[in-house]
């Protein structure tokens, strides 16, 4: 039973998010209502996911996340950033910091839905262990792990899933619209700010490798050996 921790310091949204989130799948649902309450939940009981609001009293959402992925028992757990609508910066800032989704205050809990699902289905695999080697890139599919050149390169899960998905066809172009859809769940043509910030990070982390992710101008990315 996925575990999913919901953090608002609002007790409605957090009763919408668990009523829907039960409707939908049989999850083990955590709360917290600040951002050091966050914290030690999530370090103590590592969640599969994290439903995370950007406007926390006592510690923001930000700080809560760059806490997260400092720590090792939580770097790789998922999460979904809420914010309020019309704060961009603070969607720019957390997808600079490699948030895996964000929604924007009000949401529609369909959307949430459907969301949660694929970023639980994508970081809990069930295929068997398997690994796919392209030149020096070797991912293993079942521990979502990257070793290049036989150094283990640390990656979010939507990284890793990126990554994947054009290694395992290489050559072949990725058009934005697939790769929003395949990662992220949606297609939406607003969203590719999103794909675009997560393919910088992913290059920065693959140094003199990163030019192995090839930009198709006005249609999407492809993946070659470089």
């Amino acid at each position: 039973m996925p575990s999913i921790l919901i953090v608002d310091d609002e007790e409605d949204i957090r009763e919408l998010i668990a009523m829907n989130l039960l409707r939908e799948e049989d999850y083990k649902l955590l709360e917290a209502v600040n951002g050091l309450e966050a914290l030690k939940m999530a370090k103590e009981l590592r969640p599969d996911l994290i439903i995370l609001d950007l406007m926390l009293p006592g510690m923001d959402g930000l700080n809560v996340y760059r806490n997260l992925r400092e720590d090792p028992r939580t770097k790789a757990v998922p999460v979904i950033m809420l914010t309020a609508r019309g704060r961009l910066e603070e969607k720019i800032v957390g997808l600079e910091l490699g948030a895996d989704d964000y929604l924007s205050k009000p949401f529609s809990p369909r959307e949430l839905m459907l969301r949660v699902r694929n970023l639980l289905r994508r970081t809990n695999p069930n295929q068997g262990g398997s690994i796919v080697e392209s030149g020096p890139f070797s991912l293993d599919k079942n521990a979502l792990k990257l070793h290049l050149e036989g150094t283990a390169i640390d990656l979010t899960a939507t990284e890793f899933k990126l990554l994947l998905i054009m290694i395992e066809s290489p050559g072949i172009t990725q058009e934005r619209g697939e790769l929003l859809k395949k990662v992220w769940g949606y297609s939406d043509l607003i969203q590719t700010r999103t794909l675009d910030t997560h393919i910088k990070r992913l290059r920065e982390k693959l140094g003199e490798h990163g030019n192995s992710i090839e930009t198709v101008r006005g249609v999407g990315y492809r993946f070659h050996d470089a």
